[in-house]
């Protein structure tokens, strides 16, 4: 039997470009994000600035790098989806290994939090990013995540996890019990969303392809005009 992977302790850099993103989630949890100069980052990394800036332009790329990385590891593990095990058991699992993933970078991803509620900005480019990482985190548990109501799980379940994430920062039981127990509620809440929403996307669905086949007719009998307007004369 393969045993678990271990993710309580960091893993060692194993390239400059790996140092510089353990360096910023350390010192994220030692300063507030706004007081980590680029400098530090690579002082600490063990890296010059010129090779900082070969890898990375800005903290929030490093950020971003960071964010893929975990997602690489989660990824790695998930394996097939189980088919014998619900969408919301299969994604509770995904998203608890997440947790375990990210557990040695605690104290720096609360910082990065708490930054994330002073600047808007930080807040808008945090939600791009956690909807790319939870494509992929519904993809892995055999969740589609395509269309508009792909869009709408996708934003439930990063503000779902953004209050997973708020327990679990304070969380210091050896089980995670109360996080998993906020885990839970929130998946349940989104599936019963979903499911509303499904139901109308169902009923709904007849009128938007009767509306969008007539567009479609439109628009191609307004190309063929158009084309006929413009053939060149021949001589």
């Amino acid at each position: 039997m393969t045993e678990a992977a271990d993710f309580s302790q960091k893993p060692a850099p194993g390239s400059p470009r790996d140092a510089i993103v353990e360096a910023l989630l350390e010192l994220a949890g030692e300063r507030h994000w706004e007081d980590i100069p680029l400098s530090d980052i690579a002082a600490r990394a063990n890296v010059s600035l010129s090779t900082f800036r070969e890898f990375f332009p800005s903290k929030g790329a490093v950020l971003a790098a960071f964010m893929r990385k975990i997602d690489k590891t989660v990824l790695d593990e998930a394996g097939a989806p189980n088919p014998d095990l619900s969408p919301k058991e299969r994604l509770f699992q995904v998203l608890v290994r997440r947790l375990e993933v990210l557990k040695p970078y605690r104290p720096g991803l609360e910082s990065i939090g708490e930054w994330s509620l002073r600047d808007p900005f930080a807040a808008t480019a945090l939600n791009r990013e956690s909807m790319n990482t939870m494509r992929f985190m519904l993809e892995a548990a055999g969740i589609d995540s395509e269309g508009p109501i792909g869009v709408l799980k996708l934003q439930g379940l990063v503000l779902a996890w953004r209050r997973v994430l708020a327990t679990w920062f304070t969380d210091d039981s050896p089980d995670l019990a109360e996080t998993k127990a906020v885990l839970e509620r929130e998946l349940s809440r989104g599936s019963a969303v979903l499911e509303r929403v499904e139901d109308v996307g169902r009923l709904t669905s007849p009128l938007f392809s009767i509306a969008r086949s007539f567009f479609d007719r439109r628009r191609s009998a307004g190309l063929h005009e158009t084309s006929k307007e413009e053939t060149p004369t021949t001589f």
